[in-house]
């Protein structure tokens, strides 16, 4: 048996009719950047997420760079964020000539670890960026709580968190922006690229509607230094397809993290730990395990394929070394690092393909003797 990471195929097979119809609309009527599609797609997410205003962007990378450029995050300034992410959440303040201030993560949800953000507090603070990685909530409270003292930006990083919960709403909605990424492997995601903003700050909205068109309004006249990031038709028409099925493909992948736990609740395999502050969709299923490199390569040798998210943290990563950051300063997230494997989830997998994963893993677990400790959460 093959086991994809995650089938887009079949995804694309099971909607067939109804993407193809959309993207030959498109075609027919030839408006492709910025049209109907697009502004649908952002009013139907509006209503899907309850916030007021959603800005459709070409990433969820500009995503990230047009939400701190709309705060005017420049040279000199800082933004504290999490080390245990995509290169985009930090790449983009390095972009602004701003720096990052990575600040460890929880050892149970791998977000961010609000108890720690307080102390990496300066003059030059503007932001705070928090990534809801693997499709669960960052502890946003606290962190809104730091924000409001110190008068400071909080950005939702909601990359691999679309329908994702706080205190039953839902995120990015709940910070002064929101950042989605339509990455096609995302939970919901377009055939290329595609992000989009969220917020409910009317003057914030209007800004990026403004940075994302070279900050042209009306066309030709600039009122400031924007970039080109558009959302084009095709997409739109592709992901307002998706959007009708996003909640029952969230639903289906916590049914399949559910099985996964049931199976692994007998061994030395750490599972996700769920908080309880919120609900947790599984854009990835990442377990701890001992050996983890060995694992991967049992799996692979039995047709299943698995990833590792992320193999170093951005404090270590060469392109930041001037940031002075050693081994050893954020322990949490590398020892995630090293220990971290995601399985294969999505919404169209079979009964025997999630049995199949998971007996395969118990069985290497059990091969390379294993020191994981049991997981925290076996809910």
């Amino acid at each position: 048996m093959t086991v994809p990471f995650i089938d887009l195929k079949l995804q694309y097979k099971n909607l067939k009719s109804e993407i193809d119809n959309a993207v030959l609309d498109v075609l027919s009527n030839c408006h492709f950047i910025m049209g109907p599609n697009v502004k649908s797609l952002e009013e139907e997410i509006a209503k899907f997420l309850n916030v007021k205003h959603v800005i459709a962007c070409a990433s969820g990378s500009d995503a990230i760079l047009l939400s701190l450029m709309a705060y005017g995050i420049k040279q000199g300034d800082e933004v504290i964020t999490t080390p245990f992410t995509f290169f985009a959440t930090a790449g983009a303040i390095v972009r602004l000539g701003a720096k990052p201030v990575f600040v460890d993560i929880d050892a149970q949800t791998y977000n961010i670890n609000p108890s720690l953000v307080k102390e990496k507090i300066t003059s030059k603070t503007k932001a705070i960026i928090p990534v809801h990685i693997y499709g669960q909530a960052a502890d946003l409270d606290p962190l809104k709580t730091i924000a409001a003292e110190h008068n400071i930006a909080l950005i939702e990083d909601c990359a691999q968190a679309f329908g994702a919960e706080y205190k039953n709403k839902y995120v990015a909605t709940i910070g002064d922006l929101g950042c989605i990424s339509f990455f096609p492997t995302k939970n919901l995601g377009c055939f290329g690229d595609g992000g989009a903003i969220t917020t409910n700050n009317d003057t914030l909205a209007e800004k990026l509607r403004l940075l994302r068109l070279h900050g042209a309004k009306p066309k030709y006249y600039h009122k400031l230094i924007g970039i080109n990031s558009r959302l084009d038709e095709i997409q739109a028409a592709i992901l307002r397809v998706k959007l009708k099925y996003i909640s029952l493909w969230n639903s289906t992948r916590q049914n399949i993290a559910q099985k996964y736990n049931t199976a692994f609740r007998n061994t030395n395999i750490t599972i996700p730990y769920a908080a309880d502050y919120g609900r947790h969709i599984y854009h990835q299923y990442a377990i701890k395990i001992g050996n983890r490199d060995k694992v991967l390569e049992f799996l692979k040798s039995n047709k299943i394929e698995a990833g590792i998210y992320y193999p170093l943290s951005m404090h270590l990563q060469e392109c930041f070394k001037e940031l002075g950051y050693s081994k050893g300063d954020l322990p949490v997230s590398e020892n995630t690092t090293e220990t971290i494997l995601s399985l294969p989830i999505f919404a169209e997998m079979t009964e025997d393909q999630i049995n199949f994963v998971a007996e395969k893993v118990i069985e290497a677990e059990k091969l390379y003797n294993t020191e994981s400790k049991k997981g925290a959460n076996h809910a």
